[in-house]
């Protein structure tokens, strides 16, 4: 999924880059002058956990079945609008009213014992799905503009509120260990505006890192055998502004 995220974004960057410089005039030579933009964002993300096993896992008198706890990523999707506010000659502060859907999938293997006593393994997946309300404020450094376009970084906090936290488990997808909330999340990222004729056009790609502990205790192997369990995310938005 990464080299998908890799992929793409050169590919946007390429098309950006020759709309960019079609022209030999310079598109949009106000907008750096702006004491505020507005606009909106839509991109790809894909999920997933840093998963740190607790003492209680490798104690066989208090974890009988939980064998192994894998992490695999999940794609999903992000928008909203999007507002940038200038600060000076090379920084902005950005901040975005986000809703990402999410899904990160734990897979546990479990040491089983049939009737006659027999050991065997047997797999079971937790799709863990979210819904988040993200406020994402962040500091954006732009390098100077060549023609029509320019590069930046961007890194800042992100607090996060997922919607489908409290939702009802249903009984088909038990046993599903619960999250806490709210996270919040530290982000870093790179991108590239495009000074279009009608628009300015931004890829980036940008990674982020849950600082919370999200495993809720439930008093079962699935939560017992897990001591910290945070979250990461890597997104590859496309930002649309004046």
């Amino acid at each position: 999924m990464k080299k998908i995220f890799v992929l793409i974004i050169l590919l946007f960057l390429f098309i950006g880059f020759g709309f960019s410089q079609t022209k030999k005039v310079q598109n949009l030579i106000n907008s750096d002058y702006q004491k505020i933009h507005f606009g909106f964002t839509i991109g790809l993300n894909t999920a997933d956990f840093y998963i740190r096993n607790s003492d209680s896992f490798f104690d066989t008198l208090q974890i009988k079945e939980v064998y192994s706890i894998e992490n695999k990523q999940q794609p999903g999707f992000h928008l909203g609008p999007i507002s940038d506010l200038r600060l000076g000659k090379n920084f902005n502060l950005r901040l975005l009213i986000n809703l990402t859907f999410v899904q990160r999938d734990l897979e546990y293997v479990l040491l089983k014992e049939n009737s006659l006593g027999e050991k065997y393994f047997d797999n079971h997946t937790m799709k863990i799905s979210s819904t988040f309300i993200e406020l994402p404020l962040l500091l954006k450094y732009n390098s100077k503009r060549i023609n029509n376009y320019k590069v930046y970084v961007i890194g800042g906090i992100n607090p996060k509120m997922d919607l489908a936290v409290k939702k009802k488990i249903p009984e088909e997808k038990m046993p599903m260990i619960r999250l806490s909330q709210p996270n919040i999340y530290g982000e870093i990222g790179a991108g590239v505006d495009f000074y279009l004729p009608y628009f300015k056009f931004s890829p980036e790609l940008k990674m982020g890192v849950g600082f919370n502990n999200m495993v809720v205790p439930d008093n079962t192997e699935y939560s017992k055998s897990i001591k910290y369990l945070r979250s990461k995310i890597f997104m590859l938005s496309f930002h649309f502004s004046g």
